[in-house]
């Protein structure tokens, strides 16, 4: 499973929503029962990551040749709790996850042209 980006997506995705589901509990410890710790243990693993999975989306974004609309999907899949879990479904469901070869540049290797070009 981790040998490939679609693999390491998939396990970012999944801890993302479920450091979402974790915090929601916490935060209902936190109102409900006076118990603050939670939302502060918790609130650090979820931007942990949160940060994680945005990396994550922008470096598999170019090897599986999402196109920008696909990016910025799974980008504000990580705001609502447990979206990226649906993102993933349904990435993996349009084949979004499997590695696609082609002659074309990726979005890296175009950036990576451009500024050897300007240096």
């Amino acid at each position: 499973m981790l040998r490939t980006y679609a693999g390491w997506f998939r396990l970012v995705a999944i801890a993302e929503a479920c450091s979402w589901g974790g915090l929601l509990v916490a935060m209902g410890f936190k109102y409900g029962l006076d118990m603050p710790l939670g939302v502060t243990v918790l609130g650090w693993v979820h931007g942990l990551v949160f940060t994680a999975y945005v990396v994550a989306c922008l470096v598999v974004f170019s090897p599986l040749r999402w196109s920008f609309g696909v990016l910025v999907l799974a980008l504000v899949a990580s705001i609502p709790p447990l979206a990226s879990i649906g993102f993933e479904r349904w990435a993996n469901a349009r084949g979004l996850l499997t590695w696609r070869d082609s002659a074309e540049p990726t979005f890296w290797g175009r950036v990576r042209h451009v500024l050897r070009t300007l240096g």
